[in-house]
């Protein structure tokens, strides 16, 4: 069973309240650039907790699926098997 990241609120992304909503529904390249662009202007990144922009743990703002397991063989196993915001 996956649960929803507490970080991010499951958009894969911290303070994506500040990207405007024209852009933050769009794919996740997108946002990226985006993000990029107007890095200076904003707080908002990629959640940590979730991936890095260019690889992502399993579903985007989702920890514990079947892409994304606990555990020392997991994603999560240098912080002994668990996501951060576990």
């Amino acid at each position: 069973m996956s649960t929803t990241c507490t970080r991010c609120q499951g958009t894969g992304f911290l303070n994506i309240e500040q990207v405007p909503e024209h852009v933050a529904c769009q794919d996740t390249a997108e946002i990226l650039a985006w993000l990029v662009a107007h890095a200076e202007e904003i707080d908002a990144q990629v959640c940590d907790c979730c991936g890095n922009g260019e690889s992502w743990h399993g579903v985007l703002g989702e920890h514990y699926n079947a892409e994304d397991p606990r555990g020392k063989h997991g994603p999560y196993a240098y912080n002994g098997g668990l996501c951060e915001c576990h």
